[in-house]
């Protein structure tokens, strides 16, 4: 025994300390009987002298009995250990080692539960076997929720799922709000009414979406992450029906998007939105101009498509620029690098654009004449350029063409022609009667290396003659199925097909079907119009009496065709 104790008038101004853990998960499952016996149980372990278990009892007006039976009870539950019986001696364990649960003290204060219950499972038209309604029991007893709170989860779910409703789910959708604090009638309450706000936002995303099912419970998890991420519900709602199609993964794809460009509100999301779609389309125009097929355009928006709208060109000047591009063979990189001489050069508004895409046109036509004279040659931006500046120098396309004539059989045609019509500039020569006959042409070859280099001249010439003839051919077929009314209209549907076909592939796969049943009905009706026409596809492609070389004698990786010697 101790030497040294506190007095009583000391021991009466102490405190005793209550674990929070026996507070929360403890005392809302036992009687009041427990509790008391529990807590001055605990104050006694702190008081020291003689007090018995027959002294206790009788001052809680318990019997013995009974206080014996109450910590039996709070032994099963790991809180308390009895050493002995006779006499009763008890000892205090801490509450955060215990691993038992609390255990039934009055079985019969779940009667009115039970019949609750009952009632709310037969409306469901629902039967639940003794062991499910075991599991309720044992939950009602670990945790700290409320009867009537319990009851109004299983009124929701029963609502919500009807004959599909199952224990599993009135457990879990209880376990979550425990897991939240909500434990009593008025909280489990609030959390309801807020849930069937989120199921009315949630079923409006499901009809924006096209998504037939019921909203599920995984499903409030991306309202949740939406909500974190600071994201509106205006904005949610833009996003939704800005897809059209899709599922809720694919919205929150394009909704952590907006986030990384911090757009949240509704108005800040439909501008972006906006743009966005301003730009694939841009980024669709430019491709199927270029014959280039893009899946994602994402990636060419913010390289490129961005920068164009930015910088003030518009769709229209776009696809007149794309459409001269293509004929040069450019890619993306080449057409941007194109865009970037032609702001610097201040060519941004429609009519200078058009002025000169036309100015171009013209240059490629009188490209395509000296191609007829010299030969095969590329088309290049430089020769464009090259052309618009002996047009500078005021020379008509007779004189540059009596040019290309004397340039013919010489190994680089254009360099010869730019000496010729340089010196005719600085003569003044401006006809070709004009032409001195002491004027430079190209020498007559003496050598092997001259012949054979006139030689290949000629060669190029006869090819760049087959191969304009077969351009020309396909060109005139395309002419006339334009002129068809018909058939324009089918094909403008194809290529907005092809378009839509792109995009669902990418941002609503589901509906990827549809689609392509409207493109191949759209493609069905271009068939039959060339067929009344007496064309086919293929006719707009050039017929090549070479398929290897398309008619230039030499192969795509620079090799010499077979033909080229024949």
């Amino acid at each position: 025994m101790s030497f040294a104790a506190f007095s009583k008038d000391f021991a009466s101004n102490m405190f005793t300390s209550v674990e929070n853990q026996f507070i929360t998960k403890y005392l809302p499952q036992a009687d009041g009987d427990a509790v008391r016996v529990y807590l001055y149980g605990l104050y006694l372990c702190q008081v020291s002298g003689d007090f018995d278990a027959q002294t206790c009892a009788k001052l809680l007006r318990l019997t013995e009995e009974k206080l014996i039976q109450i910590f039996s009870f709070w032994e099963e539950c790991d809180l308390v250990r009895i050493l002995s019986r006779s006499p009763l001696y008890v000892e205090y364990l801490p509450v955060n080692a215990a691993v038992g649960r609390p255990k039934t003290v009055l079985p019969e204060k779940y009667a009115a539960f039970n019949r609750e219950l009952l009632q709310i499972l037969q409306r469901a038209r629902k039967d639940f076997r003794p062991y499910e309604m075991q599991r309720i029991l044992e939950f009602l007893e670990n945790n700290p929720m409320e009867q009537q709170a319990f009851l109004l989860v299983a009124q929701y779910c029963a609502k919500k799922d009807g004959e599909k409703l199952s224990c599993s789910h009135i457990l879990n959708k209880a376990a979550k709000l425990v897991r939240e604090h909500k434990y009593t009638y008025e909280q489990v309450e609030a959390d309801l009414a807020d849930f069937h706000l989120r199921e009315k936002e949630l079923s409006h995303l499901y009809t924006l979406l096209g998504i037939a099912r019921k909203p599920q419970e995984s499903d409030y998890a991306y309202l949740e992450k939406w909500s974190t991420l600071g994201m509106e519900n205006g904005a949610v709602t833009a996003c939704a029906e800005t897809l059209g199609k899709g599922s809720l993964a694919t919205l929150d794809t394009l909704i952590a998007e907006l986030h990384e460009k911090n757009a949240h509100t509704e108005q800040e999301a439909r501008e972006y939105l906006a743009r966005r779609k301003e730009e694939a389309d841009i980024v669709y125009l430019v491709a199927r101009k270029l014959g280039i097929k893009v899946g994602n355009p994402r990636t060419y928006c913010e390289e490129y498509a961005e920068k164009w709208l930015e910088r003030g060109y518009d769709s229209e000047s776009l696809t007149l620029l794309a459409s001269l591009a293509m004929k040069l063979s450019y890619g993306f990189p080449e057409f941007d690098a194109m865009l970037d001489e032609l702001y610097s050069s201040g060519i941004v508004d429609e009519e200078s654009v058009k002025n000169y895409c036309a100015s171009c046109d013209r240059q490629l036509r009188l490209l395509q004449k000296i191609q007829s004279i010299c030969g095969v040659m590329r088309k290049t931006q430089s020769a464009l350029d090259m052309i618009g500046t002996w047009r500078s120098w005021n020379f008509s396309e007779t004189m540059i063409l009596e040019a290309a004539k004397r340039a013919a059989t010489a190994s680089a045609p254009l360099p010869y022609m730019n000496k010729l019509l340089s010196e005719w500039k600085r003569e003044g020569i401006s006809a070709p009667e004009e032409i001195p006959e002491s004027s430079p042409r190209a020498k007559e070859a003496k050598n092997a290396a001259d012949l054979s280099a006139d030689a290949r001249s000629a060669r190029e010439s006869w090819y760049a003659a087959r191969r304009t003839a077969a351009l020309a051919r396909a060109e005139q077929s395309v002419n006339l199925a334009n002129r068809d009314e018909a058939y324009s209209s089918a094909d403008k549907a194809v290529k907005r097909g092809e378009i839509e076909l792109a995009k669902a592939e990418v941002f609503s796969p589901e509906s990827v079907k549809q689609i392509q049943e409207k493109l191949d009905r759209a493609k069905r009706a271009r068939r039959e119009a060339l067929e009344r026409l007496g064309l086919t596809e293929e006719d707009f492609t050039p017929r090549f009496s070479c398929q290897k070389c398309s008619d230039t004698g030499f192969l795509p990786d620079g090799r010499m065709c077979d033909c080229y010697h024949k």
